[in-house]
């Protein structure tokens, strides 16, 4: 029995879509677990993004919304703007309705991880905020907690993330995911993938 877990992103500067790819293989390294990357589709014109010197999307596949409900669990990974969820990751989940009304993700396992431009720019409001959709979907949030270990803790260097899960800091854009920020993606896709598993098995 497979459980599936479902990794689902929008990502403009790509640093979101770096540790989707990680959080992927945390989840892969759990045996009995199936993972998948997904992007949400984009709402601004090429115009724009082409403006905002925006690279283009990778090739992970468009998740539409029916298809979050064929998934076990699943993590959603978003960039932050002014302290919540971009637009682009609100106007997928506004799509859900269709889902909310029938309680299709109701009970099954969710996480968070995300990015930011600065310290102060929403590391924790960001996930905080993002919560309320997955409580109006009956989702069960899963949080990475301090199980992280020493990491959680680290004061040398700039890292991102929080108990509520992985997170990096873009700043202008050039700065990318460090190899504990990596790293703790790794174990959020690790650790959520164990707990989808268990939930599974005693579904």
């Amino acid at each position: 029995m497979v459980a599936k877990v479902y990794i689902v992103y929008y990502s403009m500067y790509g640093h979101v879509e770096k540790l989707a790819q990680e959080i992927k293989k945390g989840a892969e390294s759990v045996e009995g677990v199936e993972a998948k990357v997904w992007q949400v589709p984009e709402t601004l014109p090429e115009e724009v993004l082409g403006k905002m010197h925006a690279p283009p999307k990778t090739d992970a596949p468009i998740i539409t919304p029916d298809e979050l409900s064929h998934a076990d669990g699943v993590l959603f990974g978003f960039p932050t703007r002014f302290g919540m969820m971009s637009a682009q990751f609100k106007a997928f989940l506004d799509a859900t309705g269709g889902l909310w009304r029938t309680q299709a993700l109701a009970g099954k396992p969710a996480g968070i991880f995300y990015s930011t431009g600065s310290q102060g720019g929403g590391q924790e409001t960001t996930p905080l905020t993002a919560i309320t959709q997955l409580v109006h979907h009956g989702m069960l949030f899963v949080p990475i907690g301090y199980s992280f270990g020493a990491g959680m803790f680290e004061m040398e260097q700039v890292k991102g993330g929080s108990p509520y899960g992985a997170g990096t800091y873009a700043g202008d854009g050039s700065r990318q995911p460090s190899e504990l920020e990596l790293a703790q993606a790794f174990h959020q896709g690790k650790y959520f993938a164990g707990i989808a598993k268990k939930l599974k098995g005693t579904a």
